[in-house]
């Protein structure tokens, strides 16, 4: 796994404005911008996210093609991958739990925030140091 990937993009512009942006190496990696700046910024955004998912479901990245469409811009696109593994590391997701009926009035009372509770708990339980949770995910996804 590497921490930065370059794949060309194809800028073309849209029907009425704007522009729109594909990966020729990334079948389903499409974004758009009003503006060229803008496009540029999405590009970028979109070609992390979808990395980062491939990094996550296939064995390996594929290795960048150097297409040339006709009347077509190209313009080289780097995702810098470290920033992006340790955002989505560290992003808080939503998990729903049970505790009996009684539990929850007790802890209502006592104005307890589940979530945070559910952490302490989690890190605890798991011997997770409250500052490991890049350091694991990371050697998580090197093994």
């Amino acid at each position: 796994m590497k921490d930065r990937y370059r794949f060309p993009a194809i800028f073309e512009p849209g029907e009425s404005a704007g522009y729109t942006v594909t990966f020729p190496d990334s079948p389903g990696c499409v974004t758009e911008g009003d503006t060229l700046e803008e496009a540029f910024a999405m590009a970028k955004e979109a070609l992390e996210l979808h990395v980062y998912g491939m990094e996550e479901d296939q064995p390996a990245v594929p290795v960048a093609a150097h297409p040339r469409p006709p009347g077509a811009m190209v313009a080289v696109v780097e995702a810098w991958m470290p920033v992006i593994r340790s955002q989505m590391a560290n992003q808080s997701i939503k998990k729903n739990l049970t505790v009996p009926k009684w539990l929850a009035d007790a802890a209502d009372r006592a104005d307890i925030n589940y979530s945070q509770v559910l952490q302490v708990a989690l890190k605890s339980r798991l011997e997770v140091p409250a500052r490991d949770c890049l350091t694991r995910s990371s050697a998580t996804r090197a093994q």
